[in-house]
């Protein structure tokens, strides 16, 4: 047990290293892909044209323009793409290569996506950055302490979306074609992790079913910290119910691979 952690902690910064140049290599996929997560501008502009005629429920339009760009910087840390990856390795039958390496593929998907996260901020934060406090620093949360909780709750935001999508990934070692189930997940995760539009906007129905969710841990948490002044006792509160949700969807992920490589079946396997 022990060398394999030890052979793990040895093979993290080869990993890193190659994770960066297969970003460097393919960057013109790297854009495309950080391109579809503009979302929260289109929704700012929308939402900031309605607030202007007057506030809508409490939020004024500094306060969209605070949130969608939080929600903006948030989204690029915490995205990720590794169920395409492992379902399209596992249908090619590509993953059998991977089984061979004395190292966890969950742990050499999680490490090359890490390794993505550097460039992602260099596009998305320093724009977000720039407008959110030139348009929306009065609607910022300006305690150091509710500040300090940002980093761990984005890498527990990480940690949870990875998770979940590797675990969807996951399911195509049972089902020909997961697309259609990844297209239910992203629209339970717009409308339920608070990306197109904040919870407490919503019916108070979908919100409570948000709660008995993961979503909200990967994005609204962070972006609620970042925004939203609160007590240092709540702030807490959300941080240790990412870090369940984290322990949580780890466990599916490596339980989900488990049931789902006993029935592979491709060439080498």
């Amino acid at each position: 047990m022990r060398s394999a952690a030890a052979r793990t902690v040895r093979a993290i910064p080869t990993l890193l290293r190659i994770g960066l140049a297969e970003t460097v290599a393919y960057r013109a996929e790297f854009i495309v892909w950080i391109l579809t997560t503009t979302m929260p501008l289109i929704m700012l502009g929308l939402w900031t044209t309605v607030a202007d005629e007057g506030p809508f429920q409490a939020y004024r339009s500094e306060d969209f323009v605070a949130y969608y760009l939080a929600m903006l910087i948030v989204r690029n840390l915490t995205g990720s793409w590794v169920a395409w990856q492992v379902s399209e390795e596992i249908r090619l039958g590509t993953m059998s290569m991977r089984l061979l390496r004395p190292l966890h593929p969950m742990v050499a998907f999680a490490t090359s996506h890490l390794a993505a996260i550097p460039f992602r901020g260099l596009i998305a934060i320093p724009v977000a950055v720039a407008l959110l406090v030139s348009s929306g620093a009065s609607a910022l949360t300006h305690d150091p302490a509710q500040l300090a909780l940002l980093i761990p709750s984005i890498a527990l935001g990480w940690i949870i979306g990875f998770a979940c999508l590797f675990a969807l990934g996951c399911l195509a070692f049972l089902v020909t074609q997961t697309s259609a189930i990844g297209n239910i997940y992203f629209t339970l995760f717009g409308i339920l992790s608070g990306y197109l539009l904040p919870l407490d906007l919503l019916p108070s129905w979908i919100s409570r079913v948000a709660a008995c969710t993961p979503f909200p841990s990967m994005l609204g948490t962070p972006v609620r910290l970042l925004v939203h002044p609160m007590a240092r006792g709540d702030a807490l509160e959300l941080l240790a119910i990412q870090g369940a949700w984290a322990v949580g969807a780890i466990a599916l992920a490596l339980t989900a691979w488990r049931v789902g490589l006993r029935r592979y079946e491709a060439v080498g396997a």
